[in-house]
């Protein structure tokens, strides 16, 4: 499947205006004011999420459709060109684990996304958040979400032409419909790899405690970038907490660092969420656990492909002869991070923004992206 840019942009002034959205594409654009009303003039009543680039709201169109509004704000860090890629990027791909865009309102500065409604929100604010008691989270249901969001990242990876790097894998962007299936939502940080380009100069962006060491450090981006979130991902829904906690003791603030020592020591059991009271297959536990160590490898070579992690968790694809090394820890990053010294006293070497998602100060990396 091959796509094109969908969009010119035009500068006035200080504000910029969106236009040239093509009408062959089937994106539909909504007219502010059917926006403002399926939603109640935005209500905070029927708000369902919040974070740096705006809100998500409940809606319901004139047709009866339920909809997820995504309104950015004025003072939103995702731009104007982080909003064009997240609506090249997903008006042009269908995929049973990614979300579904139902159109864009570009009407004068306003810029929205109108999605499906997923009604079980997301992985962070269910199976990790104050919303886990309302849903059942059992092991079978824990294996699927990981299958799905694996197969929605080898789609991306390697049945899409151009390539498809989503770049913030993490609980917040994995929604969940009805019967838990989970979809990859929020591409306005993806970067597409054409087939004939391979550097790309961008900040690196992403969120503490997913991004892979090459990245976080050096600005390297390959496709081992998501896989690393990914196995990320992967510990904290069988473990049932975030990566990174600061409220539990020492050894256990970091949850790949954690894992490790578990794997170590042959205990790898001990990692489960004990909400699932050993009601699980230990040998299938163990491998899923295996198969997150293995996409979290310190070297981007030795993490396995999307879809031969596809084939690793649902089609029973050998590991017993592959080697786990030592993971990429957060604690090594933020440990160089440290001892980096700094310029000045505001963005440059070593100042880092460290929030939900965040782009690390003002410094441009030359991104490589590879396969």
């Amino acid at each position: 499947m091959c796509f094109s840019f969908l969009f010119k942009r035009h500068s006035s002034g200080s504000n910029q205006n969106i236009s040239g959205v093509q009408d062959n594409l089937g994106i539909h654009r909504y007219p502010y004011k059917e926006l403002r009303n399926a939603t109640d003039d935005f209500s905070p009543n029927n708000k369902i999420g919040e974070g740096g680039f705006g809100s998500v709201y409940k809606g319901k169109l004139k047709n009866g459709r339920l909809v997820a509004v995504k309104v950015l704000s004025a003072e939103s860090k995702q731009g104007t060109q982080e909003f064009l890629t997240e609506i090249n990027v997903i008006s042009s791909i269908e995929h049973e684990n990614l979300v579904k865009l139902h159109g864009c309102c570009v009407e004068r500065n306003n810029r929205i996304l109108v999605y499906g409604y997923l009604e079980n929100n997301s992985l962070a604010q269910t199976l990790l958040g104050d919303a886990r008691d309302d849903l059942v989270f059992n092991w079978t249901t824990r294996c699927n979400i990981c299958v799905g969001v694996a197969r929605g990242l080898a789609y991306l990876h390697e049945e899409v032409k151009p390539r498809i790097v989503h770049r913030d894998i993490k609980a917040s962007n994995i929604l969940l419909d009805g019967t838990l299936t989970p979809k990859i939502s929020d591409f306005g940080l993806a970067k597409l790899f054409p087939n004939n380009e391979t550097h790309i100069s961008t900040r690196v962006a992403g969120t503490i405690g997913y991004l892979a060491p090459e990245y976080a450090i050096r600005g390297h981006l390959t496709r081992k970038a998501d896989i690393y979130s990914f196995g990320v991902l992967m510990l904290e829904i069988i473990s049932g907490r975030c990566n990174t906690d600061r409220r539990l003791p020492l050894e256990d603030h970091y949850l790949l660092e954690r894992t490790y020592q578990l794997y170590e020591a042959d205990e790898l059991l001990q990692l489960v969420d004990p909400s699932l009271y050993g009601d699980y297959n230990s040998k299938e536990v163990s491998r899923f656990i295996r198969v997150a160590l293995l996409c979290t490898q310190d070297s981007a070579k030795l993490r396995p492909s999307m879809s031969t992690v596809v084939s690793m968790l649902a089609e029973g694809a050998s590991i017993d002869d592959l080697t786990i090394s030592r993971p990429g820890l957060i604690s090594d990053f933020l440990n160089l991070k440290v001892r980096t010294p700094r310029t000045g006293s505001g963005s440059g070497p070593g100042h880092s923004s460290i929030g939900d998602t965040t782009t690390y100060g003002s410094l441009d990396f030359t991104t490589t992206i590879q396969s």
